[in-house]
């Protein structure tokens, strides 16, 4: 009976281990994808790319362009298997370069320095193409959830790494809802944008007790100031109360007002 269960044991080990992996093909794709692009970077400038060139000089001095932001998502979807799928087809024309589970498993899908294709039309300060300058986090979450604490720690882990990696500013550390405010949400208001920004990723407001807003404080210069898009201002103030005070009620109040006037000094 031993030697029945033991092979049964071995029988599963050699079949986990030979089982296919359902993203081969996709990762094949990805190669090939990246080979070509590997491809273009070796290449040289011919000696008659410039009219009046006799010969090409290539500089010395130059390096690879880098992420400076990390903008954090919510899949909206219903789980990590879900979100994979969708990111590995290709009429989706979504992606991210990385996935957190809700188990706190990290899916790594994209080399950090190639762009990846989820920010769409965004804007933060005078950056309009936050696809070129950003790591894009989604976090596997339906939209109307809080988020497990075992995926908040790998989050934090993560974003350790990038951050050393790639030399990313405290404050340059957003949500997807803050880059497009009259298009998205996430990460949710439930998302725990403090916890984040005590462990030095994002911004976070001083103590506003006895706090007096002065008279000719200009609350949408704030915005702006703080990185906010206010052509749509109501879109604008609900983001930054959404980020800041996990406020989903519409329209600029006072305690808003002074954790903004608050804000705006560390920008």
């Amino acid at each position: 009976m031993r030697k029945i269960v033991v092979s049964i044991v071995l029988l599963a080990m050699v079949a986990i281990a030979c089982s296919p992996n359902p993203y081969a093909r996709t990762n094949k794709a990805y190669r090939k994808q990246a080979k070509t692009y590997a491809g273009r970077l070796r290449e040289m400038p011919p000696a008659n790319s410039m009219d009046d060139a006799a010969y090409w000089v290539g500089t010395t001095n130059f390096s690879m362009r880098k992420p400076n932001y990390v903008v954090i998502h919510h899949t909206a979807q219903n789980s990590c298997e879900q979100t994979l799928k969708t990111f590995t087809l290709t009429r989706t024309q979504v992606s991210a370069h990385y996935v957190i589970c809700r188990d706190g498993t990290i899916h790594h899908m994209l080399n950090d320095y190639l762009r990846a294709h989820h920010a769409g039309l965004a804007r933060w300060g005078n950056n309009t193409d936050l696809n070129s300058s950003s790591i894009g986090i989604e976090l596997d979450n339906n939209g109307f959830e809080s988020f497990d604490e075992r995926q908040v720690n790998s989050l934090l882990r993560l974003l350790d790494t990038l951050k050393v990696r790639h030399n990313i500013p405290a404050a340059n550390f957003i949500g997807h809802g803050d880059i497009a405010p009259t298009r998205k949400n996430d990460p949710n208001w439930r998302f725990p944008w403090k916890q984040l920004a005590d462990k030095g990723f994002g911004h976070w407001y001083r103590d506003t007790t006895g706090l007096v807003v002065p008279e000719y404080f200009d609350h949408l210069q704030a915005l702006k100031i703080v990185g906010f898009d206010t052509k749509d201002s109501s879109a604008a103030i609900l983001a930054f109360k959404r980020h800041w005070l996990q406020d989903t009620i519409p329209g600029m109040t006072e305690p808003a007002k002074k954790i903004l006037y608050s804000l705006q000094q560390q920008y």
